[in-house]
């Protein structure tokens, strides 16, 4: 019992300086990492640059100077990765001295060879016409906006379109407030209601229900 009593007294002295330890040796590998991401050739600033820890799922991304700033941990791999550029690895020395870290850190262009291109002219003039007179040119921005908002592609899109969240809350509450003022007797009939039968005619006239089939 005196042996077990002393184990436990040793064991409480002992655990507060192991914690102690071993949280300065994690302080001590905590890096702030900053620096700057550069072309190699013109050494301008690249702006969104995705700066990761190799293996982890944590990073960020250069700003408009193509500055920088992460926490990492000494020994980490840290990869530079950016459209095209080439991707680059920088290591953070284990033996570093004090938590703070500067990298300057230059990407090189990456080059991109597409297949060759070969453009050889119509054989006669006549078929030159005939073809830059039949070709299919897309809509550009202004006829698209064009023909979204034409009068019958409006009425078609709100058919068909289903309805957000606000919509379907306020038809919800009319449901519900319509079957409330009528609690207890029966709704009115709207096969007797003038209005009702103006806005199906009305409706009918425009080709509502034709253009629902």
């Amino acid at each position: 019992m005196k042996r077990r009593l002393q184990f436990l007294i040793l064991l409480a002295i002992a655990i507060p300086f192991a914690t102690n330890a071993q949280f300065e040796k994690l302080k001590d590998s905590v890096v702030q990492l900053y620096g700057v991401v550069m072309t190699a050739d013109s050494l301008k600033a690249i702006p969104s640059v995705t700066v990761m820890i190799k293996g982890q799922n944590r990073g960020t991304i250069t700003n408009e100077q193509g500055v920088f700033s992460i926490v990492v941990m000494k020994g980490d791999i840290v990869e530079f990765t950016s459209i095209g550029y080439k991707p680059k690895l920088a290591t953070i020395p284990r033996d570093l001295e004090g938590n703070q870290f500067s990298l300057l850190q230059l990407l090189v262009t990456d080059t991109v060879y597409l297949p060759a291109t070969i453009i050889r002219p119509r054989p006669t003039k006549e078929q030159f016409e005939r073809d830059f007179v039949n070709v299919s040119i897309p809509d550009d921005n202004i006829e698209i906006a064009r023909k979204n908002t034409d009068e019958s592609k409006r009425r078609v899109l709100a058919r068909t379109l289903p309805r957000d969240g606000t919509e379907n809350s306020n038809m919800f509450l009319r449901n519900n407030s319509q079957r409330y003022y009528y609690n207890g007797q029966a709704p009115p009939q709207n096969i007797f209601n003038p209005a009702a039968w103006a806005e199906f005619i009305q409706a009918w006239k425009r080709g509502d229900f034709k253009n629902q089939n």
